[in-house]
Parts: structure tokens; sequence; C-alpha cells
């Protein structure tokens, strides 16, 4: 069984940062991505910012320069590294990996950004 445990989330103003975590368990034979989602409020589920298992990263447009995925494969872990925050980054962000072909997400943490 694969668990995915992320740490992190919590009230921030605007302009602060905030450093997510995302730390995958249990039987892992083989990590073909990971990543971060975000939903807001009345709003869908969106991709924030992924690795590929070749290594490439990806960003949505709304947060590129201002947040920045990165790893320890190691320890099987994942950091989302988010400064500039606005107000509008206020969502629940949920890890999302693909583990030995099957698609695991994490218990989501909040992010609220707000003065």
């Amino acid at each position: 069984q694969v668990q995915l445990v992320e740490s992190g989330g919590g009230l921030v103003q605007p302009g602060g940062s905030l450093r997510l975590s995302c730390a995958a368990s249990g039987n892992i034979f083989s990590i073909y991505g990971m990543g971060w989602y975000r939903q807001a409020p009345g709003k869908e589920r969106e991709s924030v910012a992924s690795f590929t298992r070749g290594g490439r990263t990806n960003y949505a447009d709304s947060v590129r320069g201002r947040f920045t995925i990165s790893r320890d494969n190691a320890k099987n872990t994942a950091f989302l590294q988010m400064n500039s925050l606005k107000p509008e980054d206020t969502a629940v962000y949920y890890c999302h990996a693909i583990i030995n072909t099957r698609e695991y997400w994490g218990q989501g943490t909040q992010v609220t950004v707000s003065s």
C-alpha cells in the first residue's frame, strides 16, 4: 500500500511564502510522476506544478516564476516552494503521484493567503 502525506500548509499574508512537502511511503518500485494540484472553493481542481518521470517540470501559467517544485529522490519526497503568494492562491493543495503505474492522492493541505 502506498500513501502520500502532505505537510506545510497554513495562513500567510500576501507576498509571503510557504513550503509544502509530500512524502510517499509504502511499496514503491517506481515513481512515474509527482506533483501538486489545488482546488479553490467553487472551482475545479487544477494542476499547479509537476515532475515527469524524465525529470521535466511543468508549471501552471498562474504560478510560473513564483512557485518551484523540487524533490528528494532518496526520500521519495516532493516539495513546493511558494513565494510571492497572492489571495488567489488560496486553495486546498493536493499532492498527486503515479507510483507503480497507479494514481495516488494526498489528503490535501489548506493554504490561505489573507491579510
